[in-house]
């Protein structure tokens, strides 16, 4: 139950992508990394931790072998959920002599799940200290707000699916009264600044249900934004407690994959090719040996998969369907929304067997097609063979999420497991382990 309950702090203490992020380095930090700036020369030793972050909210970190590699194996996860993101103005008189904030639905969430609980505010805010601007972390710790539904006496429709309309429904109540500047002055007094030096926000709400495990045995966590940070901190677990091998071990923690990942710091940027060049040359790779490196490096999309659900069955492949706790999931698809193959998924299936780590399948049943992920976006930038993965779990996108306990160990296993592994293309199209 070690893991579990890292997991719990981890989720607790991770309120918004960038809390995350600075979770994630402050972790390779204790374990002796070495932090680079993308805006500076890197000079790269052997047998170094290193991270990268990009963004705020996007961490790349990696460890220089001893001896020359043969390629890089990489494992990604990303550190946003669905949520709403608080306007720039967000101050709104509304009736009843009340202060609402105006917010903007961020991916795609199942809203309702936000009415009637208590809920607060995180992210970053860019502050002016002299002739310098900076951005720093801020997340106001209480009960701060709620988002109040109508009564069933005024919408006796409710129970039957009644539809919200994110610009009326979907405001989080602040206070009563009239107190202009009220939420601003609060965010500068968080942030430790004063007004006039808050020059711009990046604020999201954020549930303030803290991760629980239940079921008779506590084989459930229950928990906001398990999509995706229960893959994030396996992979990071993983990724840390892995022997060292023969190809060069990359981390990857992306943002914004729940608005499509076409952002600096997203899945569909540079920045993993960008950092991977630059390991190829601090580590004085020619380009010939460069290209060899990455047409034998090998790539772990790891996002959370969908568990047969209790009520509705019908909604799952009757072949291919998760359970929670029954292992990792591997997730094909034959359009390629994932980018499982035969290859691929022989090679993680193999990895997992190695460590005694159990699998399952997933797939979509044909008449519904689900969202695609990291996988498919990043091989569009760096061409290697791709396994998309996730843990099982229940309520995608809901406010609060259910897993099953025994998966996150599986994870940190099965990744630890594959990047100690000794991935090699042979001259006759076999892969070595």
């Amino acid at each position: 139950m070690e893991t579990v309950q890292k997991l719990v702090r981890f989720l607790d203490e991770s309120p918004t992508c960038y809390h995350a992020a600075a979770n994630v380095k402050a972790a390779l930090n204790a374990a002796g990394a070495v932090e680079l700036r993308e805006s500076k020369p890197w000079k790269l030793e052997k047998g170094t931790l290193y991270v990268v972050e990009r963004g705020d909210s996007a961490v790349i970190a990696f460890r220089v072998p001893e001896k020359r590699f043969h390629g890089f194996l990489l494992a990604a996860a990303h550190s946003d959920s669905p949520t709403f993101k608080i306007r720039e103005r967000a101050e709104v008189p509304s009736a009843g002599n009340t202060l609402r904030l105006s917010v903007e639905p961020y991916g795609g969430g199942i809203w309702r799940g936000w009415l009637d609980r208590p809920l607060s505010v995180a992210g970053r805010v860019v502050i002016r200290q002299g002739n310098r601007l900076l951005s720093r972390l801020v997340n106001i710790d209480r009960d701060l707000l709620v988002i109040p539904s109508v009564a069933i006496h005024m919408d006796r429709t409710v129970n039957k699916g009644t539809e919200l309309n994110p610009a009326a429904d979907l405001l989080p109540l602040l206070g009563c009264g009239r107190e202009p500047g009220a939420f601003r002055r609060l965010i500068a007094e968080a942030a430790g600044v004063r007004e006039e030096h808050l020059l711009s926000t990046e604020l999201f709400l954020y549930p303030r249900t803290r991760a629980v495990q239940t079921g008779l045995q506590g084989e459930f966590i229950v928990s906001p934004r398990l999509d995706d940070l229960q893959c994030v901190f396996g992979c990071l677990e993983g990724f840390l407690a892995a022997q060292p091998g023969e190809n060069l071990p990359v981390l990857a923690v992306f943002n914004n994959e729940e608005v499509g990942s076409n952002t600096r710091q997203g899945a569909d940027s540079t920045f993993l090719t960008d950092v991977l060049e630059r390991i190829a040359d601090g580590c004085g790779l020619s380009k010939e040996e460069w290209k060899a490196a990455v047409a034998n490096s090998f790539l772990v999309s790891a996002d959370n998969a969908h568990a047969i659900h209790p009520a509705h069955p019908e909604y799952a492949d009757k072949g291919e369907f998760p359970v929670l706790n029954g292992g990792i999931v591997i997730k094909y698809n034959a359009n390629q929304r994932y980018t499982t193959d035969a290859v691929s998924g022989a090679v993680f299936q193999a990895v997992c067997q190695a460590a005694g780590v159990p699998t399952q399948r997933y797939s979509n049943r044909a008449d519904l097609p689900g969202g695609s992920t990291l996988g498919n976006i990043s091989t569009a930038h760096l061409s290697v063979p791709t396994v998309d993965i996730g843990l099982p779990q229940l309520a995608m996108h809901s406010v609060c999420e259910t897993a099953g306990a025994a998966d996150t160990d599986y994870l940190v296993k099965a990744i630890a497991s594959y990047y100690a592994c000794s991935f090699q293309q042979e001259a006759d199209g076999g892969i070595t382990l």
